[in-house]
């Protein structure tokens, strides 16, 4: 499943092998940068339902009560537009499509937004309950704790976080932007408050750990984990990055597609492609040539000490070797990482800040720089930021994704029929019939008639076999009849495939829990009343009822394990006194709170 900023990078992500893409409308999505007209929507749902793709729009925000007479517009013109599924926080939407589905209107399927925080069998329980078909978890959770929903809702489809940025807090559980810039993550509006740099004090004013970026994550990749994911019972794997450009979907979505390949390839009775139709490309996908931070799996496999990144929020990208030497205009390198002009290349100073600079060109190991960098030093480590020749291959067309089809031609009582056929999927099939009285032909046709019927040009399909029915060969058929039916075939196999998407029934549970573990929160008086009738009390959300120092952010990341002083896991027992702070450069302290008892880091709002 991958991110579209846009209607390119959506198209690009399923011509690179995506099965599902995401995508914002007009309003209400997670990431306020990144919307789209209902038009480009519906386009991008033409587009990837030709490939039995899927695109699910987000509508992932706390929706206000000032906004709650828009909302049935939206959801109904997304509906229109053909999306798959709405990706949703608030419930005050679900009560609106549910309002919408008994005035007789065709809703698509509702998916829980990791927003809704779901971290325990609890919470996805309860929101399989409320009617939602897919569960999209939160991306702090091991693969025992994603198996162990699975197990205990099987009814739910369960989708997870493979790739890219992390954020520090539980998805919905951070009002950090709101609280400091009134710009609400909730909103779609965060301003990255944990890319910030901050001292770290105790209670006495000690410093703990001086300024450093102590929130920032490294960015996400479980490509090396795909399987092991899929036994725990997830069916989705979702690439984040709807502020993305399109070079980084398409080099992401191959490599991820073409890993999904391999492993169904070793297990074709376990496992299947969502969609239809084979990538092949132009170039060779690699994650460490795209975008990132460094990369870790997170919490995948337990709490490990490599998913920070103190030094710097920026991306550095992979490690290219070591100045050997220097001297006025030219930088001699170690390493065996071809390099080109235009290259972008970093390195840490003696200070521990970042510095970059742009490499004009490139003699072998020896660089050029456009401007000498300051501080630079032979033993220095290198990283490459830019990667100018990847760039220069991802412009161009670097994709092209084909549906396998097997044809079938036959001829009788002077009417010539041609059947069409998934390879992947033998229930998709479909037949064209043409009248046409044949005369023998001279010589055999059975060449001519293959070539004929091989030419599907620029459309999604690709012809992997042709059988000539009875003796079908021995007639002469002219080409523009072949070419006939072979075009109209070609609409009619197209219709198949969207119409074997067609919207089912949101999943509803027979019996609703009421209790969905943590108290949720409620936007507006819609949502408040959906809870209220269902036994549960909300919180009212931070972003309509401010606190003065309300709990900010839920962290797994936690600075006594990083600094090396979590006694419970082999840390030396720390000397400072809490509580500690993270301080900023203006003088805001932040307390922080350690919660032992669920491994879990607490940041509240400003002393």
């Amino acid at each position: 499943m991958a991110p579209a900023r846009n209607l390119e990078c959506g198209k690009a992500a399923i011509d690179h092998g995506a099965d599902a893409v995401y995508i914002g409308a007009t309003h209400f999505g997670a990431r306020a940068a990144a919307t789209n007209s209902i038009d480009d929507v519906a386009a991008l749902c033409h587009y990837a339902h030709r490939y039995g793709a899927r695109v699910y729009a987000t509508v992932n925000t706390f929706v206000y009560d000032s906004e709650l007479a828009s909302l049935p517009e939206l959801l109904l013109a997304l509906a229109q537009a053909g999306v798959d599924a709405m990706l949703v926080q608030d419930m005050a939407v679900v009560e609106c499509v549910a309002r919408l589905k008994s005035e007789g209107h065709n809703m698509p399927q509702l998916h829980a937004s990791t927003q809704t925080d779901i971290r325990t069998p609890e919470r996805a329980r309860w929101l399989a309950a409320q009617g939602f078909s897919r569960l999209v978890l939160a991306r702090e959770l091991s693969i025992e704790e994603i198996a162990r929903i699975h197990e205990e809702v099987p009814q739910a489809q369960l989708e997870v976080f493979v790739h890219g940025a992390l954020c520090v807090s539980f998805s919905g559980a951070c009002t950090a932007s709101q609280y400091c810039f009134s710009r609400s993550a909730n909103r779609g509006e965060c301003a990255q408050f944990c890319r910030m740099p901050f001292s770290l004090t105790d209670s006495t004013g000690a410093v703990v750990a001086r300024r450093g970026h102590l929130l920032s994550l490294r960015d996400m990749c479980r490509i090396d984990h795909i399987e092991a994911l899929l036994q725990a019972g997830v069916c989705s794997l979702k690439i984040e990055g709807r502020l993305k450009d399109v070079d980084y979907v398409k080099n992401v979505v191959a490599a991820y597609s073409q890993r999904l390949d391999e492993i169904i390839a070793r297990h074709p009775d376990l496992y299947c492609r969502a969609s239809l139709g084979h990538a092949e490309y132009t170039f060779q996908p690699d994650v460490n040539r795209t975008y990132n931070r460094g990369y870790t799996t997170y919490f995948l496999n337990g709490r490990t000490a490599d998913i920070w990144s103190p030094l710097t929020p920026k991306a550095t990208g992979p490690r290219i070797g070591r100045v050997k030497s220097i001297s006025h205009r030219t930088i001699v390198v170690s390493t065996t990482t071809p390099l080109a002009n235009g290259d972008g290349l970093c390195f840490f100073d003696s200070d521990g800040q970042l510095v970059g600079f742009r490499v004009n060109r490139v003699e072998g190991n020896h660089v050029f720089p456009l401007s000498m960098p300051p501080r630079l030093a032979v033993g220095t480590t290198l990283y490459r930021n830019a990667d100018q020749a990847m760039t220069a291959l991802l412009s161009r067309p670097s994709a092209q994704r084909r549906i396998g089809i097997s044809l079938v031609l036959t001829h009788l009582y002077d009417i010539l029929t041609l059947t069409a056929t998934v390879c992947q999927n033998p229930m998709l099939s479909a037949t064209c019939t043409i009248p046409c009285r044949c005369d023998k032909a001279r010589q055999p046709q059975a060449d001519v008639q293959r070539r004929q019927l091989e030419k599907w040009g620029n459309t999604q399909f690709s012809v992997r076999s042709v059988s000539l029915a009875d003796d079908v060969d021995t007639f002469f058929i002219p080409a523009t009849v072949l070419s006939t039916l072979r075009r109209s075939l070609s609409e009619k196999l197209s219709q198949v495939i969207t119409a074997s998407l067609a919207v089912h029934e949101p999943f509803a549970s027979p019996s609703a829990p009421s209790n969905p573990g943590a108290p949720p929160l409620a936007a507006n008086a819609m949502a408040a009343e959906y809870y209220r009738v269902r036994g549960i009390t909300p919180i009212p959300a931070f972003e309509v009822t401010p606190s003065p120092h309300p709990l900010l952010m839920e962290c797994r990341h936690c600075l006594r394990f990083s600094l090396g002083h979590c006694v419970r896991r082999g840390g030396t027992p720390p000397t400072w006194r809490e509580p500690l702070y993270l301080v900023l450069d203006d003088g805001r302290r932040f307390p922080l709170q350690f919660d032992c008892s669920h491994c879990q880091m607490n940041v509240y709002g400003q002393d």
